[in-house]
């Protein structure tokens, strides 16, 4: 059975198609699975000869499909709708190109230890899997941390919702204070102003922020690409008068936006948060990204990667190179990218023959 590795690092990308959206928990993976390649192999769905079908994967709800010829894997990226299943469990699907989908995958620490005075963790957690249960969640830490991984637009969603549980319980703490001060004055009143201090703390991060500040979630590798490649991103701060603070948390990028005029200019904060959220959208769509995995790789060979790279990324101008310790990132338009990196796969056939 093949691997996603295998997949990235032979011709069968070109046969792949990426399937998002499986109705995750309703059915066992081995049953999903099989639902997938039957759905796939049908002609009336465009479908053909499956070769393989990859599922699970790192990413809950997402599968490969492998097909036996190229032209049937653009016949159903093709066609615009795919539904999986029966009307009464009917699931839509996302077919797409298997690099289309590169900001699918986000990892992300939550601290949900300032909800502790408010709820049950372990059901707060629950709540969340059956409202985003595209998300997949690790194990609750005993300081109330815990790893989510899931597509940029579900972590986006698990924010909000978390945000509106917090405003939520700050509210229902107002009333009970207000409501009964008698009670207040006693010793509940202490651990409903510990609780509120401890929410208060969640506000780092809130979708607008107080005064004349705004705030906005962007996936990182588009962050850095707005940032780094396109003049747009500089220019807007500068025209309309805006200071911004950026803070990285793995693969989501928080940057807060604030007029350096002082003053009442939340329209003016309001408007650059938007035109940021187009380039953004914008760069979501057109953006891929080819990882060269170091990990494993002999240190000549890793050297040779990283020289390939270090060389092209002078040609090839409108690509973001991001060298880590045991990858390296590279991310652009599609052509330039496969471009990009059949350069690279050239250079180090060459040299490892």
């Amino acid at each position: 059975q093949a691997s996603v590795s295998n997949v990235k690092e032979s011709e069968a990308s070109e046969r792949t198609v990426v399937v998002a959206g499986l109705p995750v928990g309703r059915f066992s993976d081995q049953s999903l699975a099989t639902s997938v390649k039957l759905h796939f192999q049908d002609i009336k769905n465009e479908g053909g000869d499956v070769e393989d079908v990859i599922y699970p994967t790192r990413t809950k709800g997402v599968a490969y499909v492998i097909f036996k010829e190229r032209k049937v894997a653009e016949n159903v990226i093709r066609k615009k709708k795919h539904h999986l299943g029966k009307k009464t469990v009917q699931a839509q699907l996302t077919v797409s190109h298997f690099s289309e989908k590169v900001f699918c995958s986000v990892n992300a620490i939550l601290d949900l230890s300032v909800f502790w005075k408010q709820v049950i963790l372990e059901n707060l957690i629950r709540d969340l899997e059956k409202k985003i249960p595209t998300l997949c969640f690790g194990t609750l830490e005993p300081n109330g941390r815990i790893s989510v991984q899931g597509s940029f637009l579900a972590i986006q969603r698990l924010r909000e919702s978390l945000w509106l549980k917090a405003s939520s319980l700050l509210e229902k703490n107002r009333n009970f204070i207000s409501e009964g001060k008698e009670l207040s004055r006693q010793r509940p009143k202490r651990s409903l102003q510990r609780s509120h201090a401890s929410l208060e703390s969640f506000r780092p991060l809130p979708p607008e922020m107080t005064g004349s500040g705004e705030t906005l979630v962007l996936d990182t590798d588009v962050f850095l690409y707005l940032k780094e490649k396109c003049k747009c991103y500089e220019s807007t701060l500068k025209k309309f008068n805006i200071l911004s603070q950026e803070r990285v948390d793995g693969d989501i990028t928080t940057v807060c936006l604030k007029s350096d005029r002082g003053g009442c200019q939340r329209n003016t904060v309001k408007h650059v948060k938007q035109l940021i959220e187009e380039y953004a959208h914008s760069l979501q769509c057109e953006l891929r990204k080819e990882t060269f995995v170091l990990e494993g790789k002999e240190k000549r060979e890793q050297r040779t990667i990283k020289l390939a790279c270090e060389q092209l990324k002078l040609r090839y101008l409108q690509v973001l190179v991001k060298f880590c310790r045991t990858h390296i990132d590279i991310i652009g338009s599609s052509s330039d990218t496969y471009l990009f990196r059949k350069q690279v796969m050239k250079l180090l056939g060459q040299i490892i023959i």
